[in-house]
């Protein structure tokens, strides 16, 4: 840079040397000099002012001041014993100085105060003389040149801060001084504590400082520029050196940073005293031109690798040559500091870097956001690429070839005597020796510089990492920097992890997700890297004093591991070529690599232990299975032939299961003979469609019958599986770990058992390529038993989940938590994701046996029987104390879903819907009694019904008219059942023959007379006897003598009562016969001939009267009204309670049961964002039809694997929107009219992306979750707006749906315990005595009960529902300008009116997906800070293959919206509300009757 300007370092040696020979006193002996010294310089002292007041100066002529300046300038070159003269000189001269000041002090002589800068000049020479070193001075005397040196710098500092005289000449004088005399200090070896050692710091921290000073007052020359960069060469084995150009450079670079980017760049954060170092009126240019000089200075930091460059000046031969022993340059002990100076100069460099990319200077790893408006990666590397390249090829084997090369060039030369051209000195150099490294001492060996290389290569990995979206990098660059990474991710035998490795682990973690060209080279060197960190619990370190964070370490390798995980299946076969071969014998193909990545997953999930990153590993563990299920059914033709292996011998059958990990080793048993056996299939469907399980017969599923208890040969023999050639055995595998550490490691920590679970989900939801691994057992009775592997590992993993309950349900009581609580709901819900997924599990005695006691444990608290040779405790003999009523709750709802769901979902109304579709209007629209104009009115439908009440939860609705579709006209009663898990509609017909008999009929109108027998039997005649022959014989007890003879009865009562009873006896004998004889007389009498004429049929029944009677809800038992223990009870305690429906708002409140889901509904919004768009009205305006052509062709089929596209008019499931979800669509007709209505609103859409709720939806739905994908557009905004008016809302009362439930008794309900209890805790009703309207046994189960509350309505929300947001990113950096508060208002559901806090964009989760150039889809979250914040599967940072991205996305959401329910303390779930429902509609519209009442009741028909 100023190559063509001459160097000021001559003018320095002249200056340095003729300060010793300015004064004319040298030309006498020491002793007369010093004597004039003393003399002199104590008088001038005492007129300055310290000891005394100071007096103006007698000095008024310059012939006076030059001599006495000549006496001065002799006296700082006296030894230091005359350390009181030397100080009175400084002083002296210090004071003089002030003549630059604007205000100078009294006792500066006139001629100076009058030509300030030639004094100044001269006296800035004079003081070199004081920072000579002198020889053989004790420590404490050279303690005291530094304390005057000190007071010297300071004031010339302060000078040149608060001088406005000063010239140019003067500036340029006054950095000349300090160039000498950090020349004279620094040049030299460094030797401990001598005066350089101490001053060495300060002397250079005010060369620069004075220097920035100088660049705003008088700019320097180029000249000087290139001294000071030729000096600071001949310091570079200081320390402070490059300490103090770190420190300067960082200043530089913030006030650089501040006008080259503007003000919204972040702000680089120096130490206060730093921000100082930058003058005041520096301008931008002045900035620019200083930090670009400055960064030069020291020239290419990794000289500093190379002792024989460091050690070339004058200085170290003159120390050579003098070292007793003959020594080399490069051998001076000061060197061995060279090491830790070049780390210091590159960590220097990583910190202006990291400045420019607005990263923390503490960061390290990935994750960290970057500014938007960085440089581009190019601009950073025209600055710093030269040394960084090189500082990471240090040691490598470029870098030794290239030293080779050196070596052979030298050693053709002749061994030389090198002239100096800076100092006319005299260097040894020989050339043998310049790169031979036996000569260097132990500590300067080049593999001690491998941290400074470590920090250089991060730094490389740190600039490519923060490649923007479609930023271009020079192929010259991408080279040299995929060889350097090549070199230093070479592992050695030992399999060590040094320094270098882990920087680039820690800095590499977006290096696979940037689209770089031609990155996939480093693929196998990255994955021997990650071998070596991950798989192993204790790393192997080279050196005990690497500095880092071994949990950042793994979690950036994890990183990586994300990153490339999907790379084998996306790219199959092919190759990855070696960069340092030319030959393709090292070739590599993609698939080569999937074995090694998938043991590198499961070793490093065995083995860790910090909760993020197992989540991260849990997440990647279930993205692997899900993209190799995936890849077998989509790219390799889904289904597979059935194989059936045959070997020869037995075997015992658990090695049998191993098969299932590995096809290589499929092996079955077989029995004596070669009989072979087909497997059946199992008819799936994909992901995205739901299962649809083939139910045709019970034998089509495969029957379990082996133990699930694993020998410990097994575990092993699966530990040592590392063959992952297919789904299955990632399947098996996957299962098998995550349920063994679950159980063992990761139960106490919430978090971890959270994603455990939800990847256990994640699986049981997996549909894997049949395997046909069938095995074959001999059991005692010989009955060859045939079973598959799958329902096996099935098996084993519920087993290890509901033990995962049990264990945590047995914990200690304090250790029972929320958190704890929340891990149990979460295993009952996964559970029976497991059940419905794998219905053929219930089949199993022992896995249903299983199933029921922990459902039993979660309800009850305790099981019936603890051990298998306990005796069984009934039902009615505990307690209830259940662990929580979450739990109880959760395990109420997993019972209800074995009895009713598994193997029966989705039901014949699909899978929007659990209940029933039919309600009373529906029925009663098929009823031959109801007119058809009447049957639009609601009212009129419930008159028809007679409601009832049973066990307070459940609702019974019952028609006792037959349905127009039933002409057989029997005792018909159809029912609508409303309870905790939905709506059921049943129809019942009493029948006193099966259907397949009774439908015969006969015809005929007269069937005809039976002809008459004539054989007339003979009767024989006997007597009739009333009691045995031999009652007389009988001895007669008490209870003969109890029933009074007449004549008893005629003394009791008087022979008057005998005769009245006789009288009517005889009147009523009278009767009768006149009776008989009038009705023989009649035509109708039997004497007379008639044909029998069959009764007509009955029409009416009292058909619910029977129904009750039958299913035991009128079994009313004996009880004594006066006695209140045996009274009937309060309306909730009685077994059937009457409601009253002639209220108007019955139905409004039966219409608000119904709107009551019986499981949850999520809502995700779909957002489009291109390049660029920043605001809210853009990214809505994507939606529209005239840009659909520009959109990523791959959104539109992202969209499509997200749920089921469905339209919203016939949709009777969650649409996203609370006022038209779960309601009963109208006859196809309405149907009709309604999409005309909605055609004629039709937008601008295109039809692939109309999704917005308005006509269309996607729609997803299991079990017990139902969530709804809507893409807003400018019609959402127009609706919410009409929504938040109520204009659109048939009543606020319709959004109760998913309204948070106080959990709360009716105020009838029974006292509980006073105490106050905890959060969601239970109050168990300890009283066993006869209180008032309890009405039980001391046998009966005391239930637990919610904690007491006051209010018996809906609450508002306390906390908003979750809004989970989806954005496909063009550009992967408008991720930080996501306009999320703006469209939020596109965004609302209805819910939000009766929320007590609005939603928040803090509380918002986002999931943005960037379309890498690839293929790969590259995965960004967002969202609240929190301990349960981000759910599995998906992780921020993770590159999928856009097979898998719907059903992860859709995973990730559920697994979201799960984990903020669990956190929340007030959510109950759908089951609970709709029970707390029914019971407000028991308090408002029950009916006090009593038996007869009720009795009574049901003999009155409905209207």
């Amino acid at each position: 840079m100023y190559s063509e300007w001459a160097s000021l370092s001559a003018q320095i040696t002249a200056n340095s040397c003729g300060a010793q020979c300015f004064s004319v006193l040298n030309k006498f002996p020491a002793s007369a000099g010093r004597e004039v010294v003393v003399s002199v310089v104590k008088q001038l002292g005492t007129n300055l002012g310290i000891t005394q007041n100071a007096e103006p100066s007698h000095l008024v002529k310059d012939e006076e001041v030059k001599w006495c300046m000549d006496v001065i300038c002799f006296g700082l070159s006296l030894p230091l014993q005359e350390h009181e003269t030397i100080k009175d000189c400084v002083n002296v001269y210090c004071e003089w100085l002030t003549a630059l000041h604007p205000q100078p002090r009294i006792s500066v002589p006139k001629p100076i105060c009058e030509d300030a800068n030639l004094y100044a000049r001269q006296i800035i020479n004079h003081f070199h003389n004081l920072f000579v070193p002198r020889q053989g001075e004790s420590a404490d005397t050279i303690k005291r040149q530094a304390v005057l040196c000190h007071r010297v710098l300071r004031t010339l500092q302060q000078t040149a801060q608060i001088s406005q005289l000063m010239d140019r000449q003067t500036w340029d004088t006054l950095l000349l001084f300090l160039l000498a005399i950090n020349e004279i200090l620094l040049a030299p070896p460094t030797v401990k504590d001598d005066v350089g050692d101490q001053l060495c710091e300060r002397v250079l921290s005010v060369l620069f400082e004075v220097w920035l000073l100088a660049c705003v007052r008088s700019f320097p020359s180029p000249s000087m520029w290139k001294t000071l960069q030729e000096s600071c060469s001949m310091w570079r084995h200081r320390v402070a050196l490059v300490d103090q150009w770190n420190r300067v450079n960082l200043a530089l670079t913030s006030r650089l940073l501040e006008f080259s980017y503007g003000p919204a760049f972040p702000q680089l954060k120096n130490a206060d005293e730093d921000g100082q170092l930058i003058p005041v009126g520096m301008s931008n240019d002045c900035v620019a031109q200083t930090w670009y000089r400055f960064l030069r200075m020291i020239g290419n930091p990794t000289a500093l690798c190379s002792p024989h460059i460091i050690s070339k000046s004058s200085h170290f031969v003159q120390w050579a040559l003098t070292h007793e022993k003959g020594a080399e340059t490069h051998q001076h002990p000061c060197l061995q500091q060279l090491p830790q100076i070049f780390l210091n100069a590159m960590k220097g460099i990583s910190s202006q870097v990291d400045a420019f990319l607005a990263l923390p200077l503490t960061t390290m790893g990935a994750g960290t956001e970057l500014a938007v408006a960085r440089p581009k990666c190019n601009s950073i590397l025209h600055v710093f690429h030269e040394w960084l390249f090189e500082a990471a090829h240090i040691g490598g084997d470029t870098w030794r070839q290239n030293r080779k090369k050196q070596a052979c060039e030298a050693s053709k030369r002749p061994s030389s005597m090198i002239m100096e051209h800076r100092k006319g000195s005299i260097s040894l150099s020989q050339p043998n020796s310049l790169n031979d490294p036996a000569s260097l001492p132990p500590t300067l060996t080049i593999d001690k510089y491998e941290s400074g290389r470590a920090e250089a290569i991060g730094t490389l990995c740190k600039i490519f990492c923060a490649k923007k979206t479609g930023e271009e990098i020079l192929p010259v660059y991408l080279a040299r920097f995929y060889m350097a990474l090549q070199q230093c991710l070479k592992i050695t035998e030992s399999k060590e992890c040094d320094e270098t490795l882990a920087s680039i682990l820690l800095h590499s973690g977006d290096l696979f997700r940037l689209d770089l060209d031609g990155i996939n080279v480093l693929l196998p060197g990255f994955i021997a890297a990650l071998e070596i960190v991950l798989p192993d619990k204790d790393l192997k370190l080279k050196t005990q004093s690497m500095a880092f964070n071994r949990t950042e370490l793994r979690r950036s390798a994890i990183n990586i591991l994300l990153s490339i995980m999907v790379l084998p299946l996306h790219y199959q076969a092919l190759p990855i070529r070696d960069l340092s071969s030319e030959t393709s014998e090292k070739m590599f193909t993609f698939i080569q690599l999937k074995s090694r990545l998938m043991n590198i997953l499961m070793n490093a999930l065995q083995v860790e232990t910090d909760a993020q990153n197992t989540h991260m590993l849990l997440g990647g563990l279930l993205l692997c299975v899900q993209d190799a299920v995936t890849f077998e059914e989509t790219d390799m033709g889904g289904t597979a032939s059935t194989h059936m292996h045959n070997s020869g011998g037995a075997q015992h059958h658990e090695a049998n299961l191993l098969s299932s990990a590995c096809s290589e080793r499929s092996a079955s048993l077989v029995s004596t003979g070669t009989a072979s056996l087909g497997a059946q299939t199992t008819a799936t469907m994909g992901a995205g469609s739901g299962s649809m399980r083939d139910t045709a017969s019970a034998h089509d599923y495969p029957s379990l019958t082996i133990s699930d208890d694993m020998s410990f040969e097994f575990g092993q023999e699966l530990e040592g599986v590392t063959t992952y050639d297919n789904a299955h055995a990632l399947f098996v595998r996957a299962t098998y770990l995550v349920c063994h550490r679950l159980i063992s490691s990761w139960k106490t920590d919430l978090n971890v058992s959270l994603a455990a679970l939800e990847l256990l989900s994640g699986l049981a939801r997996l549909h894997i390529r049949e395997t046909d691994t069938l095995v074959k057992i001999y059991e005692a009775s010989q009955n060859l038993t045939i079973i598959s592997s799958d329902a096996l590992e099935c098996k084993r993993a519920v087993k290890w989940i509901c033990d995962y309950i049990c264990y945590q349900c047995s914990r200690p009581p304090p250790a029972h938590s929320k958190d704890l609580h929340s891990t149990i709901v979460a295993a009952f819900q996964c559970t029976a994701a497991w059940l419905m997924q794998h219905p053929y599990l219930l089949q199993d005695k022992d896995c249903l046996q299983t199933v029921l006691e922990v459902v039993e444990l979660g309800i009850s608290g305790t099981k019936s029987q603890s051990k298998s040779g306990d005796i069984p405790k009934f039902k009615d003999e505990k307690e209830l104390k259940p662990a929580s009523m979450r739990v109880r709750d959760a395990a109420e709802n997993l019972l209800t879903i074995i009895l009713e769901q598994v193997g029966y979902f989705p039901s014949e109304c699909g899978p929007e819907s659990i209940s029933s579709l039919l309600d009373e209007l529906a029925l009663m629209k098929h009823c031959n009694s109801m007119v058809p104009a009447a049957a639009a009115s609601t009212e009129q439908a419930i008159a028809k019904f007679k409601y009832f009440v049973t066990e307070n939860s459940t609702i019974l609705a019952l028609l006792e008219e037959p349905l127009g579709n039933d002409q057989d006209p029997q005792p018909t009663v159809t029912l609508l059942i409303r309870g905790p898990f939905g709506r059921h509609a049943w129809t019942m017909q009493l029948r006193h023959l099966p259907r397949s008999k009774s439908g015969i009929k006969y015809h005929a109108i007269n069937p005809g007379r039976p002809i008459p027998m004539n054989d007339v039997s003979q009767r024989p005649e006997c007597e009739q006897k009333n009691f045995p022959d031999g009652v007389d014989k009988v001895q007669p007890c008490v209870a003969d003598y109890s029933i009074p003879t007449i004549d008893q009865i005629r003394e009791q009562y008087g022979s008057a009562s005998i005769r009245e009873l006789e009288a009517l006896l005889e009147n009523q004998s009278i009767h009768e016969k006149l009776a008989w004889a009038e009705a023989d007389n009649s035509v109708d009498s039997l004497s007379h001939s008639q044909e029998c004429v069959p009764p007509l049929v009955c029409q009416e029944f009292h058909a619910a009267r029977l129904f009750l009677s039958h299913f035991g809800f009128l079994t009313f038992e004996t009880r004594n009204p006066h006695n209140p223990a045996e009274a009937l009870g309060t309306p909730p305690q009685r077994p059937l309670i009457v409601l009253d429906t002639k209220s108007t708002a019955f139905a409004a409140d039966l219409d608000r049961l119904d709107k009551l889901s019986a499981r949850t509904h999520d809502t995700v919004y779909v957002f489009y964002v291109k390049t660029g768009q920043t605001s809210a009205q853009q990214i809505i305006g994507n939606m529209i039809e005239e840009t659909s052509h520009t959109y990523d062709p791959h959104f539109a089929g992202m969209l499509q694997t997200l749920g089921w596209p469905v339209l919203v008019a016939d949709h009777s499931g969650w649409t996203g929107f609370a006022h038209n979800s779960w309601s009963l669509k109208g006859t196809p007709e309405e149907q009709q009219q309604q999409q005309q209505q909605q055609l004629q609103l039709k937008s601008n859409v295109p039809s692939e992306l109309n999704y917005n709720g308005s006509q269309r939806v996607l729609y997803w739905a299991d079990v017990s979750a139902e969530i709804a994908f809507v893409v807003p557009t400018t019609w959402n905004l127009r609706y919410n707006s009409d929504t938040s008016d109520g204009g659109s809302l048939s009543g606020s009362d319709q959004l109760g749906t998913s309204n948070v439930w106080a959990r709360c008794e009716s105020e009838a309900g029974t006292g509980a315990a006073k105490s106050k209890p905890r959060n969601l805790s239970l109050e168990l009703d300890t009283s066993t005595g006869t209180g008032t309207g309890t009405g039980r046994s001391q046998k009966d189960p005391v239930p637990p009960t919610r904690r007491k509350g006051n209010v018996t309505k809906p609450t508002l929300l306390a906390q908003a529902p979750a809004k989970i947001f989806l954005v496909w990113l063009e550009s992967y950096e408008d991720y930080l300008n996501f306009p999320l508060e703006d469209l939020l208002a596109y965004t609302r559901t209805g819910e939000e009116l009766h929320s007590l806090q609005q939603p928040r964009a803090a509380d918002c989760h986002v999931i943005f997906v960037h379309s890498l150039l690839s293929g790969l889809l590259r995965v960004k979250l967002q969202g609240p800070p929190g301990r349960m914040s981000f759910a599995t599967p998906l992780v921020d940072g993770m590159v999928l293959s856009r097979r898998v991205v719907g059903n992860l996305v859709r995973q990730t959401a559920l697994n979201i919206s799960r984990r903020r329910r669990l956190d929340n303390d007030n959510y109950q779930p759908p089951h609970v509300r709709r029970r707390l429902k029914v019971q407000d509609i028991v308090q408002k519209y029950k009916m006090d009757l009593s038996e007869a009442e009720l009795l009574a009741h049901l003999f009155q028909r409905a209207i």
